[in-house]
């Protein structure tokens, strides 16, 4: 599987300021293929420990945190030598180990000539009780794969790379529109995660896929009973199964009197935290005063909650495969929130952080709202051919931007100050309109 972050790891290898570089990421998005794949192909020799599977070498990080001695050891242990000149040295499930989350300060400040790169499931959670040092790690993040991503897992890398080189607003010639929208209403229903993907190229078996989906939906419910504090583990489930029902409202405000009837917001934020810090979900804040930076001015006590994975929010609303041949009728299912969700999953994995949305009162509503190169960018989400821009335009008469955009089935054009993106080509939002 082809990953985009293939790059950064390439541009972290080669940095000569290099830090320990910890992968984070929902279980199951790919980040121990994408280590191993990168060890493989960019090292003489990989070292890999995975302390889930691995118990006994928790012990080496046990008496110290000295870099050399723990490499010496662990080296004895795997009969290997290991030469930072050729070594990548990796620590999965290193949530397991809280000593050896700690070692990675001490290999930045003492063995910084050894590449070190970890990863593990739950890692935001993890991290969420403090007490990790700033500063001694390179973060980054691994998403399930975008639009892009799958269509070079599905052998169509030429269409990804028409995509990525276009420049301006012209069309997308017909043929190449028409297929690519039939691809995305099948990357609607397979999703980004990377075994589902994989199953569909290998089998092209819908029924295959939807069950991989079901096993991996079945795993996180077994997580939050595994990994989560026990007072927390009903609500985390109810908070969890509500989300397509949120999703399939008119208005898709997260309300958590729609949980359960007595349920009030205290009583569950933390089991909505849980879920955010374990990366399975995005939270999109409403802005109702759109200024830089949005960060500011999000209201944090009104947002809406996205699936991490198309696929599997199609899989919890039992989605029949058979929607993928009715014409279009896929992007309007449930209200458009299928849509709705590929758009806020595939902008936060450009942009590494969710969007926001904003909302008049009881006038207009735009879908998202992004911040690029010190400019907000307001995004309107269509599910279909339609060219109403009703919101938008209550919104250009209010702040008066200097683009509005949508997003629909319709082809690449601008008209005006309104650019339209087809849905396949949204991870290009923004481009610049100049």
């Amino acid at each position: 599987m082809k990953r985009t972050l293939y790059q950064r790891l390439l541009q972290w290898k080669n940095d000569p300021a290099r830090q320990p570089l910890l992968v984070q990421g929902a279980r199951q998005v790919g980040k121990t293929y994408l280590l191993k794949e990168f060890g493989a192909k960019e090292f003489k020799q990989c070292c890999y420990i995975n302390f889930e599977e691995m118990p006994a070498c928790k012990a080496f990080f046990e008496s110290d945190l000295k870099p050399h001695r723990i490499l010496r050891d662990l080296g004895i242990h795997l009969e290997m030598k290991i030469d930072p000149a050729t070594t990548l040295i990796i620590f999965d499930e290193i949530q397991e180990c809280p000593n050896a989350l700690t070692s990675l300060k001490y290999f930045c400040e003492h063995a910084p000539e050894y590449a070190v790169a970890a990863a593990g499931s739950l890692l935001g959670v993890k991290l969420s009780g403090g007490g990790f040092p700033v500063g001694k790690v390179h973060f980054c993040q691994l998403f399930p794969m975008s639009f892009f991503e799958f269509l070079d897992a599905i052998d169509k890398s030429m269409l990804r790379a028409m995509l990525e080189e276009i420049q301006t607003f012209e069309s997308i010639a017909e043929p190449h529109h028409q297929q690519l929208v039939e691809l995305l209403k099948l990357y609607f229903y397979v999703g980004g995660m990377p075994k589902p993907v994989l199953r569909y190229v290998q089998t092209k078996d819908l029924d295959v896929v939807r069950e991989t989906q079901e096993d991996i939906l079945k795993s996180y419910v077994h997580d939050f009973a595994k990994h989560a504090p026990p007072s927390l583990v009903m609500k985390i489930t109810l908070v969890w199964n509500s989300i397509p029902a949120h999703l399939g409202k008119e208005n898709k405000k997260f309300v958590f009197s729609a949980i359960k009837k007595s349920a009030r917001a205290r009583d569950y934020e933390k089991a909505l935290q849980w879920l955010l810090d374990a990366e399975l979900i995005y939270k999109v804040s409403l802005v109702s005063s759109p200024k830089l930076p949005l960060t500011s001015y999000g209201d944090h006590e009104v947002f809406k909650i996205y699936l991490l994975d198309v696929g599997l929010l199609g899989a919890m609303c039992r989605l029949p495969a058979r929607v993928i041949v009715e014409g279009n009728q896929l992007f309007v299912e449930f209200k458009g929130s299928l849509t709705e969700n590929y758009v806020a999953q595939a902008l936060t994995t450009v942009f590494g952080s969710p969007p926001y949305y904003w909302a008049s009162e009881r006038e207009a509503e735009v879908d998202f709202l992004l911040e690029s190169n010190g400019t907000i960018f307001p995004l309107e989400i269509k599910s279909g051919t339609s060219a109403k821009k009703k919101s938008l335009l209550v919104y250009q008469e209010k702040y008066h931007p200097s683009v509005i955009s949508r997003s629909t089935l319709m082809n690449l054009k601008k008209d005006g100050k309104v650019c339209n993106y087809p849905l396949y080509f949204i991870s290009r939002f923004p481009m610049d309109t100049k």
